[in-house]
């Protein structure tokens, strides 16, 4: 019971960036170190989906759809948005896109995923859906070089709301399409039912529930 409640040793987390960028994911393993100082998380950060097992994590990060039916899930507690953006200088000279098709008359910074073929941006709207091909004189599989391309006035951009809200409301960007990107399911860690959990992954999963129970209760 006393290194159950004392955990020491090493927490294993394989997760996508997005997902480590997120702030509740963050706050998580910050308060994580912050109550048991004991404890090193290691944290792989990669596109590609893991055998978390086969490959020695303790536990995953992914979005719910993404996560392997033999596995437990545990919901962190919020939805996740995507955002289409564009500077202010691009879209002075440009129409607005009010439907996602519109986009194919604009330039836009298009996404590669790991596994090498390229992101069809995804809209719904009152039950509809539309995956558009954009196109564009750039591609990119990183974060940052997208964003500083959109800045730029280079193109428009899809990103995880989470990673461009502070240019949202700053006005360095101006969002689009806003009606057809609604919240979704957010992330979830997953871990396997089959294994007794250490007493570091025990922590980890206790703190992440009363984290999520206090995130709903505050809504």
């Amino acid at each position: 019971r006393e290194s159950r409640a004392t955990p020491t040793g090493t927490l294993r987390i394989n997760a996508p960036p997005f997902a480590a960028r997120s702030p509740v994911f963050t706050e998580l393993l910050l308060e994580y170190a912050r109550r048991y100082p004991d404890m090193h998380v290691d944290l792989v950060t990669e596109g590609q989906l893991r055998d978390i097992v086969a490959e020695g994590f303790d536990l995953g990060v992914r979005v719910a759809s993404l996560i392997p039916s033999d596995m437990i899930a545990l919901s962190l507690g919020e939805s996740q948005r995507f955002a289409v953006v564009a500077s202010p200088a691009y879209m002075a000279e440009r129409p607005r896109p009010l439907v996602p098709t519109d986009l194919l008359g604009h330039v836009c910074i298009r996404v590669r995923l790991p596994d090498g073929s390229l992101y069809r941006w995804h809209f719904e709207k009152g039950g509809d859906t539309a995956q558009v091909e954009v196109s564009g004189p750039m591609t990119f599989d990183e974060l940052a070089v997208s964003r500083a391309a959109v800045l730029a006035g280079c193109g428009i951009g899809f990103f995880f709301e989470q990673d461009v809200i502070a240019d949202i409301k700053d006005g360095r960007l101006v969002r689009l399409l806003e009606d057809w990107t609604p919240p979704f399911p957010g992330l979830c860690l997953y871990y396997p039912g089959r294994r007794h959990p250490s007493a570091g992954l025990a922590a980890f999963l206790a703190l992440a529930r009363e984290r999520a129970s206090a995130t709903t209760a505050s809504r």
